[in-house]
């Protein structure tokens, strides 16, 4: 993808702890995203209807409503919605889940900065 053309996706980072939102918010805007970030799973839910990002980055663990419930929610709201999970859970069974739910595909904690941005570039080309 050509550095240019990121400039028009639109990403959503939700996850609990706003230094991990922070760090990826920046990690994705130096390369040319435009980033949003939600704290819980409701205020992820209302950026979808208001923004319509191309792709969601969504923790599992939230406090509150969880990942997998925002999962359902926003698959609600937009059946297409690209969504990696984000989990530090080493649980197979949340992971089968997500995907029987929609997701398109999922990352570990501690968050690899490489595996990150492939995941996200493999995730974004093929919304194309």
């Amino acid at each position: 993808m050509i550095a240019g053309d990121k400039e028009a996706y639109k990403m959503l980072v939700v996850d609990d702890e706003s230094d991990i939102c922070d760090f990826v918010k920046n990690f994705f805007q130096e390369r040319g995203y435009k980033v949003l970030t939600a704290l819980t799973g409701e205020e992820a839910i209302d950026l979808v209807k208001r923004e319509r990002p191309h792709l969601i980055l969504l923790d599992i663990k939230l406090r509150g409503m969880d990942g997998i419930a925002a999962l359902k929610h926003i698959k609600e709201v937009n059946r297409g919605q690209k969504v990696i999970m984000v989990t530090a859970l080493d649980d197979q069974d949340k992971m089968d889940e997500a995907v029987r739910l929609g997701a398109c595909d999922y990352i570990t904690k501690p968050l690899m900065l490489d595996h990150l941005e492939c995941t996200v570039e493999r995730n974004m080309r093929a919304h194309l």
